[in-house]
């Protein structure tokens, strides 16, 4: 499962910065945590992003309720742009590896519906 956080941030950029340390620092030490990571647009520097990998959507919702993450985690995500942050991940590959392609877990829409 992915996870993908966008946020505006344009000033007190160090302030921010700190804030999502902390919260990947909180994410990353709970059950089903895989990667994380964090970035900003380079052609649009208020523009920034947290993404993190998770084993199954359930490791991510627990993880939600981890103490650390209440206090540092999601006062963070709450400041993030409101769209959808949780995708399935239906195909991956790894360097050298071959594609994997999976069914997914969630019930799938009916094509023509959205």
């Amino acid at each position: 499962m992915l996870v993908v956080n966008r946020f505006r941030v344009a000033t007190d950029t160090d302030a921010f910065t700190a804030k999502v340390h902390a919260a990947l620092r909180a994410l990353g030490a709970c059950p089903g945590y895989v990667s994380g990571r964090f970035g900003r647009a380079p052609d649009e520097p208020d523009l920034w992003c947290v993404a993190t990998e998770w084993k199954s959507v359930g490791a991510y919702r627990r993880a939600l309720s981890n103490f650390d993450v209440k206090m540092y985690a999601t006062p963070l995500l709450a400041q993030s742009i409101e769209e959808p942050s949780a995708y399935e991940v239906l195909a991956s590959l790894e360097p050298g590896g071959e594609l994997v392609v999976t069914g997914g877990d969630w019930v799938h829409v009916e094509e023509g519906r959205r």
